[in-house]
């Protein structure tokens, strides 16, 4: 009977040790996955990361440019309106005590309205942007700020956005005539005896200010993305972003 009673006793002990050996180790490899993966979910391979963010910078891009070029995406917008050139805020200034208001908030119009046309074509440009994303690119960007994707974009590709973009925002300039606008205020003002004249270069200041737009409005859509589950339009950003 004693024998017996030993034999269960053993028994016992054994499985109450095999338990805790499960859970120590259970412990263990939830410990070291969290310590691995900074924040990654299980299960999420790199490529998995890499393929949903540039998933999530696609159609953060697409939605933005349609946004953008919305009538009135930028000249409406609270944040993104391009207003008139910093440098020639005299220019502003002394056409209106001159007048000239109207021809001025047209103007401001006519500029944000060249964004606004050339937001239609830029889409392209941001996709291409998104294929050179390397897995140590995407593993970073998945563990930074909610803005960590818009800041790669904009850190990797705004020199050569700029080339393609600078030829589409003249292109815009042409088509909605802002020279025509911009020059009878510049020229008025150039008149006035004794002061400095200036003459921006109106194609560098819309396209800076167009991109800047752009570039919120795609951290925005970022953002959204990461928060918002009915945002996740596809499995692979329910993977990489779901709760």
């Amino acid at each position: 009977m004693r024998k017996v009673k030993l034999s269960i006793a053993i028994i016992l002990i054994g499985c109450i040790s095999a338990v805790a050996q499960i859970n120590l180790g259970n412990l263990e490899n939830n410990v070291t996955n969290a310590v691995k993966g900074n924040g990654t979910k299980p299960g999420l391979s790199n490529e998995d990361i890499v393929q949903g963010l540039k998933e999530a910078l696609t159609i953060g891009s697409n939605n933005s440019a349609s946004n953008a070029s919305k009538v009135d995406g930028y000249y409406k917008h609270p944040v993104i309106k391009i207003p008139f050139p910093p440098d020639a805020q005299k220019v502003e200034k002394t056409a209106r005590s001159a007048g000239m208001g109207s021809q001025v908030d047209t103007f401001v119009l006519k500029m944000n309205r060249a964004a606004e046309d050339a937001g239609k074509t830029v889409a392209p440009i941001f996709v291409d942007a998104v294929k050179n994303m390397t897995i140590t690119d995407g593993v970073g960007i998945l563990r930074g700020n909610n803005d960590a994707a818009t800041v790669y974009l904009r850190n990797n590709t705004s020199d050569a956005l700029k080339i393609k973009f600078k030829p589409i925002i003249q292109a815009s300039i042409d088509r909605v005539q802002v020279m025509k606008y911009w020059k009878p205020l510049i020229d008025n003002y150039n008149r006035i005896p004794f002061v400095t004249k200036i003459n921006p270069d109106l194609n560098e200041y819309i396209c800076n200010k167009a991109l800047d737009g752009l570039f919120y409005l795609v951290a925005q859509e970022e953002l959204k993305i990461r928060k918002d589950p009915m945002a996740q339009v596809t499995d692979i950003l329910k993977k990489v972003f779901g709760q």
